[in-house]
């Protein structure tokens, strides 16, 4: 596609620094290990992959998710997005989960979506918490703007985090209320709800940065559907 650099200079938006997060290691109760890191535009391509089957999948609203989800990765790529982040969690290799967000301004920061696709070992939860440490300790970020799009999300980021309803602050996600996560909040329950080990052993990272492996359609269509659910549909 040709893209006229000129213009360009005009329309992308500027970014404000933003220290990247430092990656870590979660050993599951499985016993398996997710490496979580920071993603660059160029590994776009290959997370759009696993968000697309999601399109279509109503349980737990993964569709309103995944499409907004979709486009924001987009818009990062193609820098129609300021201050954007995503962050991943990986087990050998394989993409289980993915969360983004921004830098609304300095002090403010905006939590985009949490998608698990590997369900059922606290995936969202922990990728959660990491975003959440990257921006009020990493960015340095006074409060982060969270609303849920689940019942799921609910439960486990508004109601577990505590946070404060700010009705008088729409969020991005379709102009809905926010709840805030303020810094105060953060360190109360910080050392219940974030877990993992830095560095990250050498090989585990060479692993996880060599290819973003994503599951098929059929996989991440039973890990989110369940597999008596998926033959209950067939």
């Amino acid at each position: 596609m040709f893209v006229d650099m000129e213009l360009e200079g005009i329309m992308r938006p500027p970014d404000l620094p933003m220290p990247p997060y430092p990656p870590k290691v979660v050993t599951m109760a499985t016993g398996q290990q997710m490496v979580i890191r920071q993603v660059g535009r160029e590994d776009v391509p290959a997370i759009l992959d696993a968000i697309r089957p999601t399109l279509d999948i109503e349980r737990d609203f993964y569709d309103v998710v995944g499409a907004r989800l979709y486009a924001e990765l987009l818009s990062w790529q193609k820098y129609r997005a300021a201050n954007h982040y995503c962050i991943i969690g990986q087990i050998e290799g394989i993409l289980v989960g993915i969360v983004n967000g921004r830098m609304y301004t300095k002090d403010i920061g905006m939590s985009l979506h949490t998608m698990t696709i590997e369900r059922g070992l606290r995936v969202g939860g922990h990728l959660f918490s990491a975003k959440m440490e990257y921006q009020i300790e990493y960015l340095d970020q006074k409060e982060v703007l969270i609303v849920a799009e689940s019942p799921i999300g609910m439960r486990r980021f508004v109601i577990d985090f505590e946070l404060e309803p700010r009705p008088d602050m729409p969020h991005e996600l379709g102009g809905v209320p926010s709840n805030s996560l303020t810094k105060e909040l953060w360190f109360k329950h910080r050392d219940r709800l974030v877990v993992g080990d830095r560095p990250v052993p050498k090989k585990l990272m060479e692993i996880a940065e060599r290819e973003i492996i994503t599951p098929t359609e059929k996989l991440i269509n039973e890990k989110i559907m369940g597999e008596k659910r998926m033959r209950s549909l067939i």
